[in-house]
This record gives C-alpha cells, structure tokens and sequence, in this order.
C-alpha cells in the first residue's frame, strides 16, 4: 500500500464532499469487467480488498484524508498474433477473388479480427491510489506518470461532476533550486543530496546526461554545470527516512521508506488486513503531509498563481514525452 511515486494536485476550491458523500458519488462509477466485445474498462473499488461491491467500502477514511482506488481492466491482444490473422484473410481474398487487398480493406478486416479475437482475450488490471487531503487542500496520486494520474483525474470528475485542482507548483522552479543545490554542494536543511542527477541542455532538448552512482559534487558533474546544462532530476533524501527522485515538473518518483517509518505501523498489531491497512495509510499520510511540506517550503513555498489550460497540460504532457538521442552516464 506504500505509495511509490507521487503526483500532487492542489484544489483550487474546498473539496466539498464528506466521505459518505464520495462513496455515493465512486458507487456511480464502480468497476465493472469488460464485456465480451469491449477493450477496457476504468471504474471505482475498494482500497482494501480492490472489489467494487466490497462491505469495506469505495473510500478508507482515516482523519481528514480520503484513500480510494481505481481498477482499469484491459484485453490483451498481441499485435503479432492479429497481423497474422489480418495476413491469412487476406490471402485469402487475394486467392480467390484474383486481386490485391487495399489499405482500407485491411483495416476493415483488422477491426473484424479484434471483434473475433476480443471474447478470447486475456484481461490484465491494474491499480491506481490516490488519497484526498482534505484539510491541506490537495489530492495525492500513486503515478508514476502524468497520464496516468490524469486518467484517474478525469475518472473522479465524471463521478462527482466538479473537481477543481490544478498540478502543485512551487514559487522556484524546480530545475533551478536542484540546480543550486547541486552546483554548491548543499541542499535545505531537511534533505540530503543523492548520488545520482539527470542533466538537460536546455538548448538541446534530445541532450540528457544521466549520472548514477556518482559524487554529484564531483568536478565532473560541476563541469557540466558550467558549460550551461541543469538539473532536471535530482535523487534526494528527506532526513526523516525518505529517498526519492525529484524532477523538473514537482513529481516524486521512486519514494522509498526506510525501516524506521514502515515499522512505526509494523509496531501496532492488526488483527485483521483492514486494520493493517488503517495503520500504514495513517503512518504513510502523516508522513507525506510533513514531507510535502518540507519539500514545498525548500522550494519557496506553494505557487498560487493559476495555470492556463494549455500550461497545465503542456505540464502533464511533458513527463510523458521520450526524449531522443539521449546521451546516458552511469558510474557504477
């Protein structure tokens, strides 16, 4: 249940709904499987046991924080086993109508594969947390990835009708602050530097240097700095047990937990799977809440100042595009 990697999303207004409020709206949208003919299905579930028709509930309370869970279902149908089919149909035409088979003809013949294929596909789900924050004010997803926090995004808008958040941003950039702490060595007072760092030209944008395992103090890493590149992805550690991965756009990725937090809910003894779940989503929250803000304030505080809609999802987009041509340094 430990989250791995976070997207925080500031409300913009209260979050209105109380936890029963939320449930009733997550019950609109709970999850169904696909359908014999259908290619994916997104819907609501418990947290705890990840069924949409659970005694336990679509969202775990515990204080002001709200944990729920998203379910996304999909059929798996390898390419290469649907290119064979579409090949053999074809042929097929070819040999006894005596002609060749058209683009357009061989898409139409791919859709009739997939409908044939669908009722025998496999399925494959996954998982998606996110808890509200009721009393701070955000929303915190377990994504490694910004569409994927805001496919779940749009799942709770279309249940609750209204969800006005916005990413979280800082006062200072974040490039520039891990930058700073890179180029002198020292970082605010409740984190510690890591040993590895992504650098970017920001002229060049398929020029990424990748570091790991490296004195990022070292002469080489300054060199770099000094001919101009930045800091976009910087390995850190919270003092109070955490390591993680900070990049230009305030996503976490990565985040581990050190014994020390995780055995603070290992301490009280559960006797069943929603009493350990209670424990480690109230250890996990309390400590996110400082750590977010610890972070937040290193990095000049919280950004009030409202986004365009083209800025937010130049944002969301962002993270989720490859680059090429990278260049990557690893120091074992």
């Amino acid at each position: 249940m430990w989250f791995k990697n976070l997207r925080v999303y500031r409300f913009t207004q209260d979050f209105s709904l109380d936890a029963d409020a939320l449930g009733d709206a997550l019950e609109t949208g709970a999850f169904v499987p696909c359908g014999s003919q259908e290619l994916s299905r997104y819907g609501w579930v418990s947290p705890i046991n990840h069924q949409s028709d659970s005694d336990a509930g679509l969202v775990h309370v515990n204080q002001d924080y709200y944990m729920i869970c998203a379910k996304k279902q999909e059929k798996v149908l390898p390419a290469a086993v649907i290119n064979e089919a579409v090949d053999e149909k074809a042929a097929a035409i070819s040999e006894a109508e005596g002609r060749p088979v058209g683009r357009k003809e061989r898409q139409s013949i791919k859709d009739d594969v997939m409908m044939e294929l669908l009722p025998r596909a496999f399925a494959r789900s996954s998982l998606q947390f996110a808890y509200i924050a009721v009393k701070k004010g955000y929303i915190v997803i377990n994504a490694a990835s910004a569409s994927k926090a805001e496919e779940l995004l749009a799942a709770l808008r279309d249940v609750v009708g209204s969800l006005p958040v916005i990413p979280l941003l800082s006062k200072q950039l974040p490039h520039q602050m891990m930058t700073e702490w890179v180029n002198q060595g020292s970082t605010p007072e409740r984190f510690i530097l890591g040993d590895e760092c992504e650098l970017a030209d920001p002229k060049e944008v398929s020029s990424v240097i990748r570091c790991k395992h490296q004195d990022l103090a070292s002469a080489e890493i300054n060199s770099l700095l000094q001919s101009g590149m930045i800091v976009t992805k910087l390995g850190l550690k919270w003092r109070q047990g955490v390591d993680f991965i900070l990049d230009d756009q305030l996503a976490i990725k990565r985040l581990k937990f050190e014994d020390d937090i995780k055995e603070k809910a290992n301490s009280h003894e559960a006797e069943s799977k929603a009493e350990l779940f209670d424990v480690e989503f109230a250890v996990m929250t309390l400590e996110l809440s400082a750590f977010i803000d610890d972070l937040v304030a290193a990095l000049g505080g919280v950004s009030t100042n409202t986004p365009s809609v083209d800025e937010i999802v130049a944002k969301a987009m962002k993270d989720d595009t490859a680059h090429t041509g990278v260049d990557e340094v690893v120091y074992e």
